[in-house]
């Protein structure tokens, strides 16, 4: 975000103290401009667990309000519009690919 404002020395600090945590920033393409962040996903997912957004902040040691953009930037991507909605898509177990499908 900080390369697109134009900000190189901020990006590159927050690189350099991703890659000290042995994390890798990602790369930003559009392809890639849908897909939920690391910190969206965590924040989606004990969302849809049922943790408020004063616990999800309290566990993962940033503010409500950052819990509230995450949270915002994930149900645009995923395309729910409730935290209901929110827990279907991101607890629904993956489908596996060695059992067949079933029929209703």
């Amino acid at each position: 975000m900080f390369s697109e404002f134009g900000m190189e020395a901020f990006a590159e600090r927050a690189r350099v103290e991703l890659e000290a945590t042995g994390e890798h920033a990602r790369e930003r393409t559009v392809a890639t401009r849908d897909d939920l962040t690391p910190q969206e996903a965590q924040v989606s997912r004990l969302a849809a667990e049922g943790a408020t957004n004063q616990e999800i902040a309290a566990r993962l040691f940033i503010s409500a309000s950052t819990v509230d953009y995450h949270l915002r930037k994930a149900f645009r991507k995923l395309g729910v519009r409730s935290r209901t909605q929110l827990a279907r898509h991101v607890l629904q177990p993956a489908p596996s690919s060695d059992t067949p499908a079933r029929e209703d």
